[in-house]
């Protein structure tokens, strides 16, 4: 699958895992890094359903069209579909569940 980045800054935190590692900890670094690396595996959306640990699901609500990917603890990757067979992953955002 293809993916790409909504901003520079998130590409450069999974290309440079120090800037990943200083921006969110070593444990939740690794795992981003990692995501990403199952993502740009993966041949569609549909092989991530299939990989349990990564507890692949669309979200609701105000992030319809938003899908989430367990990262460890309370962070997740929010994804997107940029594609019209569900075969680009954009990369939203590295997000703190219910950091209120």
């Amino acid at each position: 699958m293809e993916v790409q980045f909504k901003t520079k800054k998130l590409q450069k935190q999974y290309e440079n895992s120090k800037d990943a590692i200083k921006t969110y900890g070593i444990d939740v670094a690794k795992k981003y890094i990692n995501r990403v690396d199952i993502l740009k595996s993966a041949k569609s959306f549909d092989d991530l359903y299939k990989i349990p640990q990564l507890k692949f699901h669309p979200l609701t609500g105000n992030r319809t069209g938003e899908f989430a990917i367990s990262l460890t603890g309370f962070y997740r990757l929010i994804i997107t579909n940029n594609g019209e067979v569900f075969d680009i992953a954009k990369i939203e955002e590295v997000s703190k569940h219910y950091d209120d």
